[in-house]
Formats: structure tokens, sequence, C-alpha cells
């Protein structure tokens, strides 16, 4: 099934339509994209061009990529496709590793010990921001002038603290103020105005930021989550779907959509989402409540 044409895969991760051309000729992404007809891209494809771009974007190489990808085809022949079971060491590491049955192991086999310094699978968060410097050029928008700028990058050093919260926010109001519309200063804005327990407030930033930015993934996904604690189910799955139009490989969309369906006993697109969940994170934190759910509805199916 091809899910996704060649402009809706550049459309959604970001990349020119000629690279993407190129790293199927390379065999990047291996043969489930070397289709007849350039413009099928299923489900599964999508996932694994999408660990690569975030790879890309934390200083990896293709070089580096393609060689590690040829070593796994070589030692793990039946991996079904091996650019989705590679991640980095950490979040401040370049080091690819390799996923495989529950454990962490170098590409070359050698079997890693949790404890030492290996990945850490987070939970999901209900509400989410836009963290690190340059954000908001991530998210495919020009910033605002240059001070506009260093004060949202002093909001995400501070807001990674409740000690700092009221800090951040007065560094993401001061870059407001420079810049009424920058719109991840808003969606930040939020963020820490919703952990300070400051709902309203929150729901008005986040609003501010889709009044700015329509197809604002994390401010559709942080508002979706404030209408639910509202009781405004509809309202929100209507976001929760927005923000997964633009973004499809969002696990934690996934996740939130699936227990929204569950809570409103829609159980077939519940359950579309779980499976989902699991293309795109099979040993992700969430992995073993999907498949305990699918498990329940096939029995009683």
């Amino acid at each position: 099934m091809t899910d996704y044409s060649l402009g809706d895969v550049a459309r959604i991760l970001k990349v020119s339509p000629r690279r993407l051309r190129y790293w199927k000729k390379i065999r990047l992404v291996g043969a489930t994209v070397e289709l007849q007809d350039e413009a099928g891209y299923g489900f599964r494809d999508l996932v694994v061009l999408r660990t690569i771009v975030s790879m890309i974007e934390r200083g990896v190489s293709i070089q580096r990529i393609r060689r590690h990808l040829e070593v796994l085809r070589d030692r793990l022949p039946d991996l079904a496709e091996p650019a989705s079971a590679l991640r980095l060491a950490s979040e401040d590491s370049d080091h690819i590793v390799l996923r495989r049955d529950g454990r962490w192991e170098e590409v070359g086999g050698q079997l890693l010990l949790e404890f030492s310094g290996a990945p850490e699978v987070a939970a999901a968060h209900p509400v989410t921001a836009l963290a690190g410097p340059g954000a908001a050029s991530m998210r495919g928008r020009e910033p605002g002038p240059a001070d506009a700028v260093g004060f949202f990058e002093k909001g995400c050093e501070l807001d990674v603290d409740e000690r700092t919260f009221g800090e951040a926010a007065a560094a993401y109001e001061k870059a407001i103020e420079l810049d009424p519309d920058y719109a991840d200063a808003y969606c930040n804005l939020g963020a820490v105005r919703y952990n300070q327990g400051q709902r309203a407030a929150a729901r008005r930033a986040f609003e501010a930021c889709l009044a700015r930015a329509a197809d604002h993934v994390e401010a559709s996904f942080n508002l979706a989550n404030v209408l639910e604690e509202a009781g405004e189910d509809e309202q929100a799955l209507v976001l929760y779907r927005r923000a997964l139009a633009v973004d499809p490989v969002y696990p934690d969309l996934h996740i939130n959509l699936a227990l929204l369906y569950e809570k409103l006993d829609r159980m077939g697109p519940a359950c579309r989402h779980w499976r989902r969940y699991l293309q795109i994170d099979p040993q992700g934190s969430w992995a073993a409540v999907a498949r305990q759910r699918l498990a329940r509805e096939s029995e009683q199916a």
C-alpha cells in the first residue's frame, strides 16, 4: 500500500525531492521504496526516512549511515528494515547503535549494557515545547529579530527546571514583545504556563501560536491536550488530526489519539493508531501497552 507521494514525503520531512531520489538511488532506505512509481511511499518507508533525517540533523553523515546499513544487511539479512532499528546513543552523541530484541547493541554485534550509556526511552509528555537554539527555524519558519531569538533561546535554557519557569516565561514574553509573530515563542510560553498549572493562560498562548502558524504541530498537540482535560474531546480530536496531517510519524500523536479514541469507545480507530505507533517505535515506552490493547481487541473480535 502506498500512502504518500514523493511530494508528501518531502513536505513532511522538510527534505528536497532531489535528495529523496538520491537516497533511493543509493539504497539508503533499502528495497522497500525502490518502486517503479517514484510516487509510492508506504508508512513504513516514512518512518525509516524520518530516522535517517533525524540522524543527519544531529551531524551524522550519509556515508556513515550507509556504512552502518551495509554492515547490518550483511550481519542480519533477515532484518526487515535495518534503518528503522538504528538509534543515536544519547541526546549529545552521534554514536549509532542498534535496538534489537529489547537490547541495545553495537552495529557490529557487541551487546551494550543498559547502564553503560545506552539510549533511554522517554515516556510520552502531555505537553511539549520546541527546545534548543534555532528551534524556530527548525519548524520551517523564519526566526524573528536577533534579539527576539536570543530571548527565545534563553527561555529554552530556563524552561527545563521548574525553579526557573517564571524566568523562562518572562524570556518568551520578551521575545513576543520584540516579535509579535514569533509562533514558537507562543508555543513554548504555553508549555511553561501549562507546567505552572495555568491552564487558561496556556490555552491562550497555544491559540496565539496557531493563529500565526496554523500547521504548528506542537501547538496543535498541546492545545488538544488542554482541550481534553477540559472535556472538549471532539475539538481535541480535530487538533490531533490536524497535527497528524503535518507530521504523521510523531509517536506521541498516535498514543494520544489511540487513548482518546478508546475514551470515546471507538476501538477501530484506536487500534489503527496503536499499530501506527508500533510501526514508528516498536521498542518505545508505550509499546507494551499498545500490544496489550491490540491483543485484547483481537481476543474480543
